[in-house]
């Protein structure tokens, strides 16, 4: 269907107009002054020629069919217009206009109008409030935008929410040296979004790239669906905009605090293979890599350079993004020695010293690709003894088609003319002015080449005992309560199988004493209250308890404390726990973000949490994939392995706490916070124990899906 609208035989433009500066009058010329393929049909009430085509009072006196129609009219007769189109048999909309839910309730009203037509029609609309689509493919040849400037060819499928930002990338093509294969502006998406594009190009051999401009994401589980598919075959590029964290959860809830709407995006992002960039020069610096550079076999950088200095940064900048040095082979430095002055260096940086002709730039780059231990190539050029840039860039690319099986890309320090100039040429090959923007083109490669060789992961089900944990959860909300006690979390993650302290829940001196002897001592005595969340702000937790007298007495301190403070209403009794020992305290929770929904969090725990804020965050559910990579992606993964000859802690049973918790709140994804903090790292077996836990509730919505929204258990409608 979306071929009606992407590369369709014949046009209507319903709102046509040979008043000059207006949309109805330039999305006629664009169409005809890029030679559109088909038919072109203007539609304007009062009739006569617009811009030397037939024009026709209504759609229906058209006497052809007509695939695409683009309606540039006000927003009240819009709805009429699409009537009229559904009588002809048009399948494939696009509206310019705008006033629909951009501007208000009326609009959103009318909006949704539009919608219920468009799907009872079977149409697919682009838009409402957008600037339109193009098609570069010169069987197509279609501008159907109202953008200043005329597109320039190329391999891209750009979708831009914002249409002022599509039409202002338009114009600055051929400076950006790149261009479009395909455009949508997708403005409202009321129909047509970033992920039904990504859908029609997934198989489309004429868009090799796609490139997205986001404010939103509507469906964020199809999004993630499709990208982790479609970004296996060519490189997705976003551009999401909106960082605040204005969307975060509460923060009274560790993960929450650290969490926010950003971070959400950017796990949805990164799981689905999708390269992010927070700028647009660097998503279309990206995009010029892509469009010239296949992607790379490994990460072995071969540096070729008339320069010493420059060398030595690029190799810090390829080092700093974890690529590899190339060794270049023994038999590659004979070959170089053999033409290049004594003073210069074969070894990886190859410094041609600054009297580098042409020659050697060419003969140097045909060996260097030759050598099995290179992936990618850097050519540094600085201006030296009258050598002409455009002429060496010239030379280069001369070698770059001769060799086009891997990546080469040019960093030249000259002046901003030689980029006015390539970008009147045809180009082979990117070309930068600083080392820093190779080296993260390069990186960019390499982290395509690392997501299409990374397995697509599984999502695990283990045996768990649900029953006792939904138990728990409606004790919870039939009292009420959000937020569920200590003791209640802590059951809750042994129902799901996470490793917890060997423990037992006391409510008396007696009981206290009987569950410390039978655990053995050490012990920990914690709190728990159905009041008071954050114990330790009150005293809650006694730790490294030795004996049963220091037990005694640390229980009737800890009732004393609470009595003064007016807190021991709340209390529910007492946690004692076995006390493990471990220095490496680690943090697994879940928040949950209003858009992207759950979000499963891992890193360095305890009191630094909040200081050193080195966590990451993926989305749930989580495959086995996702969890290793959130192990091993925080800096304190070098504690885990074992540093300083401590125990290294068992990597599997940690990435198997954080599948349990995605199953978790999959099966309860009214769960809105959740802590383990701390994981404690034993370091006697090196298992991840939870020794304190702490969750959170939506509390109405909860009650819908476990009590059908009753709090009293026995609901007669009362508390509807």
């Amino acid at each position: 269907m979306l071929s009606k609208i992407m590369k369709p035989k014949s046009i209507a433009v319903i709102g046509a107009s040979t008043k000059p500066k207006t949309i109805g009058s330039e999305v006629m010329q664009r169409l005809r002054d890029y030679k559109f393929q088909g038919e072109i049909y203007p539609v304007n009430p009062k009739g006569g020629i617009i811009e030397g085509f037939q024009a026709y009072t209504s759609v229906l006196e058209i006497p052809n069919e007509v695939d695409f129609a683009i309606i540039i009219v006000p927003q009240k007769f819009v709805l009429a217009a699409i009537d009229e189109c559904n009588q002809k048999g048009i399948k494939g909309i696009c509206i310019i206009s705008a006033g629909f839910k951009e501007s208000g309730k009326e609009g959103a009203e009318a909006e949704k109008e539009l919608l219920e037509k468009i799907r009872a029609y079977g149409m697919r609309l682009v838009g409402p409030n957008c600037l339109g689509v193009l098609n570069t493919n010169p069987e197509v040849s279609m501008d159907a935008t109202f953008a200043e400037s005329l597109p320039i060819r190329g391999d891209i499928g750009f979708v831009s929410q914002s249409g002022a930002l599509g039409g202002g990338i338009l114009n600055i093509l051929k400076d950006l040296n790149v261009g479009f294969a395909q455009f949508i502006s997708i403005g409202n998406q009321a129909d047509v979004n970033a992920e039904t594009a990504m859908e029609y190009w997934e198989n489309d051999d004429d868009v090799k790239q796609i490139l997205l401009y986001m404010e939103s994401i509507q469906n964020p589980d199809n999004f993630r669906k499709l990208a982790t598919r479609i970004s296996k075959k060519k490189p997705i590029v976003a551009l999401k905009a909106g960082r605040s964290a204005a969307g975060a959860s509460a923060a009274s809830s560790h993960t929450g605090s650290l969490a926010g709407a950003d971070k959400a995006a950017n796990a949805l992002l990164a799981q689905s293979g999708v390269i992010r960039e927070y700028s647009l020069k660097n998503l279309f610096a990206t995009a010029k890599v892509f469009s010239n550079c296949p992607i790379p076999k490994g990460d072995r950088v071969a540096i070729i350079t008339n320069s010493g200095g420059p060398g030595i940064m690029a190799t810090d900048a390829i080092c700093e993004y974890g690529m590899q040095i190339a060794p270049i082979t023994d038999a590659t430095k004979d070959k170089l020695r053999s033409f290049l002055p004594a003073a210069a260096s074969v070894k990886n940086p190859i410094d041609m010293i600054a009297s580098a002709p042409i020659e050697h730039y060419m003969q140097t780059l045909e060996t260097v690709i030759a050598d099995d231990n290179v992936d990618m190539i850097m050519v540094i050029y600085l201006p030296f003894l009258g050598l002409k840039d455009i002429d060496v860039a010239k030379a280069i690319m001369e070698i770059k088609a001769k060799n086009p099986q891997k990546p080469v890309i040019g960093v030249f320090m000259t002046t901003s003319d030689f980029f006015t100039k390539l970008s009147e040429m045809e180009v082979n090959m990117p070309f930068f002015m600083y080392a820093e923007e190779a080296a993260e083109g390069l990186n960019r490669l390499n982290q395509q080449r690392l997501w299409q060789e990374r397995p697509v992961g599984s999502i695990p089900t283990y045996n768990v005992d649900r029953a006792k944990a939904e138990q728990i959860i409606k004790q919870s909300i039939h009292e009420g309560r959000a937020q569920l006690t200590t003791r209640e979390s802590i059951d809750v993650l042994d129902a799901y199988g996470i490793r917890v302290c060997k423990s037992g829940f006391a409510t008396n001196l007696e009981e206290v004493v009987e569950i410390g002897n039978k655990i053995g001592y050490p012990v920990v005595m914690k709190m728990t209250s159905k009041t008071t969340s954050h114990k330790t702000d009150v005293g809650g937790v006694r730790v490294n308890i030795q004996s049963e007298e220091q037990l005694k007495a640390e229980y009737n301190d800890l009732i004393a404390k609470l009595e003064e403070k007016g807190l021991l209403d709340g209390l529910e009794g007492v946690i004692i726990q076995e006390m493990v020992k471990g220095n490496r305290e680690m943090v697994c929770g879940i928040a949950t973000d209003p858009q992207y929904g759950p979000m499963m969090m891992f890193g360095l725990g305890g009191v630094f949490i909040e200081v050193m804020k080195d966590v990451t965050f993926r989305i749930a559910p989580l495959t086995d994939v996702d969890a290793t990579e959130m192990i091993k992606s925080v800096k304190a993964y070098k504690l885990l392995e074992g540093a300083r000859g401590t125990t290294p802690a068992q990597m599997d049973q940690i990435q198997e706490t954080l599948l349990r918790l995605s199953q978790l709140v999959t099966d309860y994804p009214f769960i809105d916070e959740l802590d383990i903090n701390p994981l404690l790292i034993s370091e006697k077996t090196g298992e991840g124990i939870a020794v304190d836990g702490r969750i959170k509730v939506r509390l109405k919505e909860a009650m819908d899906k476990l009590s059908g929204g009753c709090v009293c258990g026995s609901c007669h409608g009362c508390c509807q």
